[in-house]
C-alpha cells in the first residue's frame, strides 16, 4: 500500500507562541472538567505569565472561555472547527454508505478508519440496532493504535518505515490486562492478521468489548472497515460478522458483484 505522508507531521513547530496555543487547547480539551490557569501552565509546560497572556487571546478568539466554576474550558468557536473537522474527515460517502449496510446487517455499531498524514483516525462511525450495543466508537483520532483491531489491521498492512514511526511516536499504553504492549508480539500478530485477512481485538482496548476489522483491497488501501461489539455476542456472531464484512469490502473495491 501506499505510504502515509508523514514527512512533516511530528516536525518541531516553527512559531513557538502559535504552538503553545495549540498545545493549551489540546490539554483543555484532554481535560474531564476545564483546568485553571496554573494547571494550565503546568501541563503545557510553560510560565504562568505566558500562560495567561496565551489563554487571553484564546479566550478573546471565542476558543476557550471560563466556566462557572472559573474553570478554562473550549469556547463556542471549537465547535465550528470539530463540525469542520468531520466535514473534512469524512471518507468518500461510497465507503460511508457500506459502513452503514454494515451496521444494518449485523446490527452492530460499525465504522471506517484509515491513515491519515501519519495517524490512525476513525472516519465514519454508524451505530447498530441490536438491543445491547457497545459504547460509541467516536470519530476522529483513534489513540492507542495497537490496542484496536482497526489499528491493528492498518498497522500490519502499512510498510515497515510507516510502523517504525508510529510507534516511535506513540507508547504502546496498557488499556486492559490483555492489551499486548511488546513490540515483538505485535510483528508476530501482524504477520498473523496478514495470513489471515482480518484484525480482531479481544478487550485490549476496552473490557466487555471486541472489535473486528477487515482490510479493503486486500490491504492495499489506507482503509479498514471495523464491527464493536459485546465480548459474549462477537464470539457467538464472529463468523456471520466476518461474512458480512467481508462481502462489504469486496463490494466497495469492486471485487464482489451486489446480487441484491
Amino acid at each position: 500500500m501506499n505510504e502515509p505522508l508523514v514527512d512533516n507531521v511530528h516536525a518541531k513547530p516553527r512559531v513557538q507562541s502559535v504552538a503553545r496555543a495549540a498545545a493549551i487547547l489540546v490539554a483543555v480539551g484532554e481535560s474531564e472538567s476545564g483546568l485553571t490557569t496554573k494547571e494550565i501552565s503546568e501541563r503545557v509546560e510553560i510560565n504562568r505569565q505566558t500562560a495567561y497572556h496565551l489563554i487571553h487571546t484564546l479566550t478573546g478568539a471565542g476558543l476557550l472561555t471560563r466556566n462557572e466554576r472559573g474553570l478554562y474550558v473550549l469556547g463556542l468557536r471549537v465547535g465550528t472547527l470539530a463540525e469542520g473537522f468531520r466535514r473534512h474527515l469524512a471518507p468518500p460517502e461510497r465507503l460511508a454508505a457500506f459502513v452503514r449496510r454494515i451496521a444494518s446487517e449485523t446490527g452492530e455499531t460499525a465504522y471506517a478508519a484509515g491513515w491519515v498524514e501519519g495517524e490512525i483516525v476513525t472516519l465514519s462511525v454508524v451505530r447498530g440496532q441490536n438491543a445491547v450495543q457497545a459504547s460509541a466508537v467516536p470519530q476522529g483520532l483513534a489513540a492507542d493504535g495497537h490496542a484496536r483491531a482497526s489499528g491493528k489491521l492498518l498497522l500490519a498492512y502499512a510498510t515497515p518505515g510507516v510502523r517504525n514511526d508510529y510507534f516511535d511516536h506513540h507508547p504502546l499504553t496498557s488499556r486492559t490486562p490483555y492489551t499486548i504492549t511488546s513490540r515483538d508480539r505485535l510483528e508476530g500478530e501482524f504477520d498473523e492478521i496478514r495470513r489471515l485477512g482480518y484484525a480482531t481485538d479481544r478487550e485490549e482496548f476496552t473490557l466487555g468489548l471486541c472489535c473486528l476489522a477487515v482490510p479493503l483491497d486486500d490491504g492495499g488501501a489506507p482503509y479498514t472497515f471495523g464491527v464493536s461489539a459485546p465480548a459474549e455476542r462477537f464470539t457467538t456472531s464472529f463468523n456471520v460478522y466476518l461474512d458480512i464484512m467481508n462481502h462489504a469490502a469486496g463490494l466497495a473495491t469492486g471485487r464482489t458483484k451486489d446480487e441484491g
